[in-house]
This record gives C-alpha cells, sequence and structure tokens, in this order.
C-alpha cells in the first residue's frame, strides 16, 4: 500500500510561485498516476493537475494550465506541483492522490477514483 506524504504549502504573494512535494512509501509507486486536488474553505474539491505513470500524459485544470505544472521523479517516489503566477483565488488545501493504473497511459479528473490520499497542505496567497 502506498502512503502519500505532501510538503512545500505556505504564504505567498500574488504572482510568486511555489513547488509543492508529495513523497510515497512503498514499492509500486510507479503503477499510479497521481493527481492533485485542492478545496478551498466552503467549496468542493476541485481538480488541479493529474500525470500518468512515467510522466507521458499530464492534464490540467483550464484555471491553472499555463501556470502550473506537474511531474514526478519514480526513481524518488515523487510527485510535484510548481505553481507560478499564482493568484489568491489559488488559496486552498492542496492534495495529492493515487490512482492504481497499472502502468496505463490514462490519469482522472475525478477525484472519486483516486483510492490514496495524503494529509494536505495550506497554500495561502495574499493579494
Amino acid at each position: 500500500q502506498v502512503q502519500l506524504v505532501e510538503i512545500g504549502g505556505g504564504l505567498v504573494q500574488a504572482g510568486g510561485s511555489l513547488r509543492l512535494s508529495c513523497a510515497a512509501s512503498g514499492r509500486t509507486f510507479s503503477s499510479y498516476a497521481m493527481g492533485w486536488f485542492r478545496q478551498a474553505p466552503g467549496k468542493e474539491r476541485e481538480f488541479v493537475a493529474a500525470i500518468n505513470w512515467d510522466g507521458g500524459n499530464t492534464d490540467y485544470a483550464s484555471s491553472v494550465k499555463g501556470r502550473f505544472t506537474i511531474s514526478r521523479d519514480n526513481a524518488k517516489n515523487t510527485v510535484y506541483l510548481q505553481m507560478n503566477s499564482l493568484k489568491p483565488e489559488d488559496t486552498a488545501v492542496y492534495y495529492c492522490a493515487g490512482l492504481y493504473s497499472a502502468h496505463s497511459y490514462g490519469t482522472s479528473r475525478n477525484h472519486h477514483e483516486y483510492a490514496i490520499w495524503g494529509q494536505g497542505t495550506q497554500v495561502t496567497v495574499s493579494s
């Protein structure tokens, strides 16, 4: 079973950058597609970005496309979310999640399909 721990959140001014990391334990990390989701107070959890098992397929929400980049390093059992040009509306708790995909090309935007979740990390963007 893979367990996930996110690090890298914090407070940043609008226009700034942050990089989130999600470290996975276990020996089957490369069998998982990985996603980043976020949840702001009073709002539902929303999809941010996803990446397939080898990084050959990525997907982004329209609200972050061109500003955020998802990547992974299977040798380090880690997935990253580089966030640039941050806006106050990006403020949320960010979660990484794993979807067992057995080395398939696909990813998913549906958080219900992800079985493994980290504890979340707060990102706050001030105006």
